[in-house]
């Protein structure tokens, strides 16, 4: 199942160093596979993002494929990262999609 895990840069950088987010970090599973609630379990993901309220202002969603939705996420399971382009940003626009082989990229822009 496809999972939407709001961070931070910070914590998106910590979960990049060791490889895994923890088990107790909020995720947000789609009502279905369709594409619409795909969509709307990514943006509520940002919106909890958003409330975090840490740094840049950013919002920052991990997406990954996972069979136990309770547990920790591997970094062998994430699919890719979703990160708005600028700081502060307005909560309705779309996020970025990165690639997780950009994630150093993303984190060296911060």
């Amino acid at each position: 199942m496809r999972v939407y895990l709001p961070l931070t840069l910070a914590s998106l950088a910590e979960a990049h160093d060791a490889g895994v987010v923890p088990a107790d970090v909020e995720k947000v599973v789609a009502e279905d596979e369709s594409e619409e609630a795909e969509y709307a379990a990514l943006m509520t993901a940002a919106d909890a993002s958003a409330a975090l309220g840490t740094g840049s202002g950013r919002r920052v969603v991990l997406a990954a494929d996972v069979v136990d939705a309770a547990g920790a996420v591997p970094r062998k399971s994430w699919a890719a990262v979703h990160v708005d382009t600028e700081d502060d940003a307005d909560p309705d626009d779309d996020l970025a999609w990165y690639g997780i082989q950009e994630i150093s990229d993303v984190l060296a822009g911060r």
